[in-house]
């Protein structure tokens, strides 16, 4: 892996079939984006890397990592967090940005500051911000004032 910023964009989370194939809980707008993704490991090399398809309907892809060729093998990476390198990101239009540049912002309810984002999370109701100091708030309605780096809720 590079010294460069890591965005999480994904988990595998479970081995599908006898032939050393995994699934993975993708992070990113759209799983497909996993077929032009450079995924990182510190289990794997990128290259090992292939994309098979996507679960219909659903946030899941499977994959075949290189030199993972069984089922028993494939469970090993069972939780194997995957990234990929920040620069290899799209430029954003407009006022869109990407969660990961969030973090760091102050978070302001009513006037006050309640926090700095530590990151994110989404437990399946939508995106909630993990602040500094071990609190969670709603992202949901939430604006975000990139010049300022705060986030309103």
């Amino acid at each position: 892996m590079t010294t460069s910023k890591q965005i999480l964009v994904g988990k595998i989370v479970a081995p599908q079939g006898i032939r050393g194939d995994v699934r993975i809980q993708t992070y990113s707008e759209n799983p497909r984006d996993f077929q032009k993704f450079k995924v990182q490991s510190a289990k794997f090399k990128e290259s090992d890397f292939k994309f098979i398809r996507v679960v219909p309907n659903s946030t899941v892809i499977i994959a075949h990592i290189a030199g993972y060729d069984d089922r028993n093998a494939a469970e090993t990476l069972r939780g194997t967090e995957l990234f990929i390198n920040r620069d290899t990101l799209p430029d954003l239009k407009g006022s869109e940005y990407y969660q990961a540049d969030l973090i760091g912002f102050s978070v302001m309810r009513g006037g006050e500051k309640i926090g700095i984002v530590a990151g994110f999370q989404n437990f399946g109701a939508g995106d909630i911000i993990e602040l500094d100091n071990g609190e969670y708030v709603s992202f949901i309605g939430a604006d975000v004032d990139m010049k300022n780096k705060t986030i309103l809720v």
